[in-house]
């Protein structure tokens, strides 16, 4: 199987299950769970659950004993997409083709819809009964590292950085730090997340690590250029 039939294949096993670990849109009160339910539905490459999933089948694991994990990684995603598009931060009116969250739903809406989607992911990342052929320590540990590459010593402090360098001259080593730390550090995560999870040993996790580490780079290079 070619790499992007593999990611085509495991996009479609994400899809499916995406919504499953959200309220439906009925459920009170409909105005936020309708705008989280906007953004995880608009479609995209599923990319980050994908490579927790690759990972982790990497090691031997099993794709279904981590799959809430997986949508986490969607989850969290979403919520950086969704205050990425706010008019604080990139101001975009489109996302995918669609207006982004804060122009269908206003930006309070916008903003709680991200926050609940990060929220909803930690649940997931933490919840041994929906994982329980994982052990609760490797959940606690990739749970750990997530929230590390999620924070301001990661994507935070990469976008931070980035926000404070508009406008002005950027030395290669600043640039590099946001690259690594505004999308390489969710990249790593989720890779480490999948092999974390399936048990995998000190020699395959520091090889994974240092592959996340590149990808990551690579990803948002491509990103800036596109």
């Amino acid at each position: 199987m070619s790499a992007a039939q593999y990611l085509s294949e495991g996009r479609e096993f994400v899809d499916a299950s995406i919504c499953k670990y959200l309220p439906e849109e009925a459920t009170y009160p409909e105005s936020i769970h309708k705008s989280m339910l906007y953004s995880v539905l608009a479609g995209g490459k599923r990319l980050r659950p994908v490579l927790v999933i690759a990972s982790a089948e990497a090691v031997g694991g099993n794709r279904q004993d981590i799959l809430p994990f997986a949508v986490a990684a969607e989850y969290i995603h979403t919520y950086t997409l969704i205050h990425d598009d706010l008019p604080a931060l990139d101001n975009d009116d489109l996302r995918r083709g669609k207006p982004t969250n804060h122009k269908v739903f206003g930006e309070a809406i916008a903003v709680l819809a991200g926050d609940a989607l990060l929220t909803q992911a930690f649940y997931l990342m933490t919840h041994s009964g929906l994982m329980s052929a994982i052990p609760p320590e490797r959940l606690l540990q990739a749970a750990h590292d997530m929230t590390d590459a999620i924070g301001t010593s990661g994507m935070i402090g990469g976008q931070v950085v980035d926000i404070e360098s508009e406008g002005k001259p950027i030395d290669a080593e600043t640039l590099e730090y946001i690259h690594v730390h505004k999308t390489g550090c969710l990249i790593k995560a989720c890779i480490r997340a999948g092999a974390i999870l399936s048990q995998a040993n000190t020699d395959q996790l520091e090889a994974l690590s240092n592959y996340g580490e590149q990808i990551g780079l690579a990803f948002q290079i491509v990103d800036d250029i596109l």
